[in-house]
């Protein structure tokens, strides 16, 4: 990154526990400090509204020492247009110096919120009335398809959206693509300012073909469009200063993670110099180590023959740790990761044990069945016993493999929240640990999840491998279900 502060970062107000569904959004002090804390690293922020809350943004960036692109927000209701004009005008003439910039209606026509005409209309009344310059923020292609607004503002914002984009493009790729499309802009408009507007990566979320969501890859995006737009001479703002985790629920994982600081206020990679992936690897490492031990221990170290399996299990639970625990946005969220978490760890003494006593010749506990488990799910009652703990696993991955075939768009690939039935399938086939007492509750279960995982791998193709591995490990989870299956019916046969 070069030497000097960055340019300006998008900035949303909401802390960690904050959403705009709230009542009590962010408070004037939460907002100061958050604006000191920008202005260690950009030089301005972007606004999205002129009217973010009971606080005055103008007055505080100044504070702070920033410079202000101030957003006007459009929207289909000509009411709340008018509320939004009044305010900017009156910030951009009250803060002068600090309002270096008054950005109206961004992506409103994409939206097809006005139309090009409306639209024009409103930015020719805030010229009318402010004396900083003026832009309107747009996709490209929106941008080709009105080129009649450029004659109305002084500055093109380009909005690149390169993560979400078709067709799916890596970060090297997606920088050349914003390359050559910047200067294609430029040749358009020659007359006109061009800004790169809103443009980021996601540190975190759902793998879309080539585009990898990654702290590494965010911070190589970064890095590398303020490098493009020193060498183009355009100017830019980055998406954004903190992440929001309220976007999860609109965006999944992916919406919640575009910040260089997270949620809490911490920076989430260096700007210069080396970016590991997972900072807090060691701690999972040795969360792997002493579960692995653990579970070994519970067999009583006594079979060499364990210790690998012992260990898969203890890595397979850190991988699920750390998997789910960056993501607790909310309190569902959290109630979920603990039950998860809770059944896995659980599960995974179940495994080891298991193995241990099938190597070892021991008698097994009757088989429960899977009609019997969901007869005491029905009660309120979950049986903590091998047999029901299994199916319980394999009916969610089937639920959770539906969810991503249907309704997938925003969720993430689920094998941290079923690793350890996974590595209790290939337990069960390295064992030859059969299953027992098979239900059409089963079969149904490890059917649909073996259908679905080939229709989502279809869907998401070769090029994704976050995908690949889960929809290879949800067939591994149905195998020992289907192939038991098989064999019975060969048998019959015979």
């Amino acid at each position: 990154m070069p030497a000097d502060k960055l340019l300006v970062l998008s900035y949303a107000p909401y802390q960690a526990w904050q959403s705009p569904r709230d009542q009590h959004g962010p408070t004037a002090r939460q907002v100061e400090a958050d604006l000191r804390l920008i202005a260690t690293r950009a030089n301005g922020i972007r606004t999205a509204s002129a009217l973010e809350g009971p606080y005055d943004i103008g007055a505080l960036a100044g504070q702070a020492g920033l410079k202000l692109w101030l957003g006007i927000r459009l929207g289909a209701n000509k009411q709340d247009n008018a509320k939004e004009i009044a305010a900017g005008i009156a910030a951009a003439n009250a803060y002068p110096g600090t309002v270096t910039r008054v950005i109206i209606g961004t992506e409103v026509l994409r939206r097809r919120d006005l139309s090009v005409g409306e639209l024009i209309a409103d930015i020719d009344e805030v010229r009318a009335r402010v004396k900083q310059p003026l832009a309107y923020a747009d996709m490209p292609d929106t941008w080709r398809r009105f080129p009649q607004v450029a004659a109305h503002v002084d500055v093109v914002m380009l909005e690149f959206r390169p993560y979400g984009q078709n067709p799916k493009l890596n970060v090297d790729a997606s920088i050349a693509q914003i390359r050559a499309t910047t200067e294609a802009f430029k040749t358009q408009f020659p007359t006109k300012r061009i800004s790169l507007g809103g443009v980021g990566w996601p540190s975190r979320g759902r793998w879309r073909g080539d585009a990898a969501p990654s702290r590494v890859n965010e911070a190589v995006f970064w890095r590398e469009l303020v490098t493009l737009a020193r060498q183009e001479g355009v100017d830019y703002d980055l998406t954004e200063a903190f992440d929001q985790n309220w976007k999860y629920q609109d965006e999944g994982v992916a919406g919640a993670s575009w910040g260089l600081w997270n949620a809490h206020r911490e920076l989430k990679f260096p700007l210069n110099g080396a970016v590991v992936e997972h900072p807090d690897w060691r701690w999972y490492a040795a969360l792997g180590a002493l579960m692995g031990s653990l579970l070994y221990g519970a067999v009583g170290f006594r079979n060499s023959r364990l210790a690998v399996p012992s260990f898969m299990l203890g890595n397979g639970y850190a991988i699920a740790c750390i998997g789910t625990l960056p993501l607790l946005y909310d309190d569902w969220l959290r109630l979920e990761a603990a039950v998860n978490l809770l059944l896995q760890a659980v599960f995974a003494f179940m495994v080891i044990r298991r193995a241990d006593a099938v190597l070892s010749g021991a008698a097994l506990p009757p088989a429960v069945t899977a009609a019997a488990t969901l007869a005491a799910l029905r009660r309120g009652r979950l049986q903590f016993n091998y047999d029901s703990l299994w199916f319980v696993f394999l009916a969610g991955a089937a639920i959770s493999q539906a969810l991503l075939v249907f309704d997938g768009h925003d969720r993430d690939a689920q094998l941290p929240a079923f690793i350890i039935p996974v590595i209790a399938a290939v337990l069960r086939f390295w064992t030859k640990d059969r299953p027992q007492a098979l239900g059409w509750e089963d079969l149904c279960a490890a059917t649909a999840l073996a259908l679905l995982a080939i229709v989502d791998a279809v869907m998401e193709g070769a090029k994704n491998p976050d995908f690949v591995t889960w929809n290879v490990a949800a067939l591994v989870l149905a195998a020992p279900v289907i192939t038991r299956k098989i064999g019975l019916l060969f048998v019959n046969k015979k």
